[in-house]
């Protein structure tokens, strides 16, 4: 009896745990303002990219406009859902992928102008690790084989 409550207890310990630790992942940057966002932004980029200050400006106004109409969009999915709207028809869901890919598409061309040909080959490859996050990713690559050496 002394063992089962015991590994009750290890079990609770370790779930609240994993509870707490990924609480604050998400939830420190709904509370920024859409300035703060895209200046933080601005700089992680400009680590990883190297930015002079003209391009680092254009980012800037880039990622404020970005993170003011995710903090718009935010509002009005949690204003939906507090009046008890959850299913979308087929065309709002077209709708709402056809907006979200003509949206990356015209950031993509806006990057593309503002970067030089390494820097957005870069900016590229951080943006397309940062989709595929979680997603599936190749079985191959974890052991550091590619799946056609195999």
């Amino acid at each position: 009896m002394k063992k089962i409550l015991m590994a009750i207890l290890v079990m609770a310990t370790i779930s609240a745990t994993a509870q707490d630790q990924n609480k604050g992942k998400r939830g420190d940057m709904k509370d920024l303002s859409p300035d703060q966002v895209a200046s933080l932004q601005t700089k992680k980029m400009t680590l990883a990219l190297d930015l002079n200050e003209s391009q680092q400006a254009k980012v800037k106004t880039i990622l404020t406009k970005d993170a003011t109409a995710r903090k718009a969009k935010m509002e009005e999915r949690k204003a939906s859902k507090d009046e008890g709207k959850k299913i979308m028809t087929s065309e709002e869901k077209y709708a709402k992928q056809n907006e979200r890919l003509d949206y990356q598409i015209a950031r993509k061309e806006e990057m593309k102008s503002i970067l030089t040909a390494d820097q957005f080959e870069k900016w590229e490859k951080m943006n397309h690790r940062k989709k595929m996050r979680g997603h599936g990713k190749d079985k191959g690559d974890k052991k550091g084989k590619s799946p056609s050496k195999q």
